[in-house]
């Protein structure tokens, strides 16, 4: 196991080892034995590029090579930051054969984001795109190789020509003859996933062969997936949603078709779905919103979508009941987490279950406790905190003995901060969550992060973050201010933040200034009464006017 890394206590390796969940598989191996079985069968599209199985394995074999011969070798750590292009299944998998360990990061991470991830894993190496949707990403990966001290080398799709610096190779160039590589080590770390912005900056997930083959295996059993299905990859391929739930490795491995789209808009997605006859994909409930309005006025042919998963943010019901009777397709409900445990609805499941619940987890050798503040466990219906441990969640996160210590009960439980209940036959129902952080469209923004970007600017004394209700995006970040001297307009903010590398999708949506925040009796921001006050504007400036009389 990788230093720094929690392994499973011996007890419980020994125990998912002899169960037949982890049966020594290593994911590096994977494309080749796909290729033995499925040949000459489609396993990739993205535009024009059809690739079959044999295609991928041997650009993966050739990419792999390339990169050993670069230097790029086990137990490096390489941040791969690329949209859904074919080259970003082609580099992971490639790297997994080398026995480096690729950093998963999102193409929207700029350079707060990037530089955290580099100095946290101690990467030696960077794959990037030139350039995606007016962003320079080479100057990004300049900047990076003069801030960070480990980072040797780049390569960057797209950037045949023009880069100066010996250090930034064009990934097209990584190609080599292939080469004889040792086999991984299934117990090892594979890659990492990031968590989901509860803390100022996302901490590294270690995810093992065994257990992310586990992982991709079992969700394809449970969704039914066969080699006719056609995969539709709407969300971020680096998501855990989109990568293994079945995602891009459960889908090709039960031989299926990955088709891999741009972006979630509905005009280019249904094209796809009708010319590509796509059966399964998978959104956030932002996504389902922007898909149901333009299905009204889009009357592309959807008959082939048999299934739609949901997850990675609450789905109200009454969106849940549209999703059948409006695109045609079976719902699957999923809870799910970077770390480990995956819950999901199942296609015998009564409509109340799928539109109400989260469904089951995946695994029988899922544990889920449900506990109040005292870590008692609760009855069914009660809420609480879920708790979890399993075959494929995590014991810990990379490099952070401290936050472990809390994140974790004595026994391995992770604490997920999510607040849940249990149906009398054992559905889940997620209610909400303990962690400070605002689900933005599906994206976790950690109101920490946010609040110290702000306070940084000379403007602001103090910023207190929260989430908004939003009909659209589910969630808006709204942020209150307590100024520091002159106030500073919401578009001055968004452009100082942006200077210091913040991510769009992370820039508060509204600010109100104050000129206190309430304070909880251990003096503590009390961001209930801010939420509360957000959701009421009337509220709000009642509160405003009641704190200034206060301060004076």
């Amino acid at each position: 196991m990788l230093d720094g890394c929690t392994p499973w206590p011996a007890e419980f390796a020994a125990r998912y080892a002899d169960a037949g969940l982890w049966n020594g598989v290593d994911l590096g191996g994977l494309p080749r034995t796909w290729a033995d079985r499925y040949g000459d069968d489609i396993a990739l599209v993205h535009g024009p590029t059809r690739l079959t199985f044999t295609e991928l394995a041997d650009r993966i074999d050739r990419t792999a090579a390339g990169f050993a011969a670069r230097g790029i070798g086990a137990g490096e750590r390489v941040v791969l930051q690329l949209p859904n292009v074919p080259e970003f299944v082609v580099a992971a998998f490639a790297l997994f054969r080398t026995g480096a360990k690729p950093v998963f990061s999102l193409a929207s991470h700029r350079a707060n984001e990037i530089r955290h991830l580099l100095a946290v894993s101690g990467a030696s190496a960077f794959v990037t795109a030139r350039e995606h949707r007016g962003f320079d990403h080479v100057a990004l990966a300049e900047q990076m190789l003069a801030e960070a001290p480990e980072l040797r080398q780049v390569f960057v799709l797209g950037a045949e020509t023009g880069v100066a610096d010996p250090r930034i190779t064009p990934l097209a160039e990584v190609c080599a003859d292939p080469v004889p590589l040792l086999p991984n080590d299934p117990s090892d770390v594979a890659f990492f996933l990031l968590s989901g912005g509860t803390t100022a900056l996302p901490k590294l997930i270690p995810r093992t062969h065994d257990d992310y083959a586990y992982q991709t295996r079992t969700t394809s059993q449970v969704c039914e997936i066969d080699a006719a299905d056609v995969y539709l990859a709407v969300l971020p391929v680096e998501f855990n949603f989109t990568w293994g739930c079945p995602g891009v490795i459960g889908m090709l491995g039960a031989g299926a078709t990955v088709v891999l789209a741009d972006d979630p808009d509905p005009q280019r997605c249904f094209e796809l779905i009708e010319h590509e006859g796509v059966t399964f994909t998978s959104l956030v409930p932002t996504v389902a919103h922007l898909w149901l309005e333009a299905r009204e006025w889009l009357g592309n042919d959807l008959s082939s979508l048999a299934t739609v998963q949901i997850g990675g943010a609450k789905l109200q019901p009454e969106l849940a009941a549209r999703i059948g009777p409006e695109l045609g397709a079976r719902l699957q409900q999923v809870f799910g987490m970077a770390e480990g445990l995956l819950s999901m609805t199942r296609a015998d499941d009564d409509d109340e279950t799928v539109v109400h619940t989260q469904g089951r987890p995946i695994s029988p050798h899922d544990e889920v406790r449900i506990v109040d503040e005292h870590g008692v466990d609760v009855g069914p219906g009660a809420v609480g905190e879920l708790l979890t441990r399993g075959p494929y969640t995590l014991r810990g996160y990379y490099r952070a003995a401290e936050h472990n210590a809390r994140a974790f009960t004595a026994d391995g439980f992770y604490r997920s901060g999510d607040l849940a209940s249990r149906t009398g036959t054992g559905r889940l129902v997620i209610e909400g969550r303990i962690k400070d952080v605002v689900i933005r469209g599906g994206d976790k923004i950690s109101a920490v992060e946010v609040e110290s970007h702000l306070v940084a600017h000379p403007r602001i004394a103090a910023a207190a973050v929260v989430p908004v209700p939003d009909e659209f995006l589910g969630e808006r970040t709204f942020a209150f201010l307590v100024a520091d001297g002159l106030r500073t307009t919401l578009h001055e903010l968004k452009r100082a933040l942006r200077e210091r590398g913040l991510a769009d999708y992370k820039l508060p949506d509204r600010v109100e200034y104050v000129e206190a925040f309430p304070l909880t009796p251990l003096g503590k921001v009390d961001k209930k009464v801010l939420a509360a006050a957000a959701r009421h504007p009337d509220a709000l400036r009642d509160w405003a006017h009641a704190e200034l009389r206060k301060a004076s």
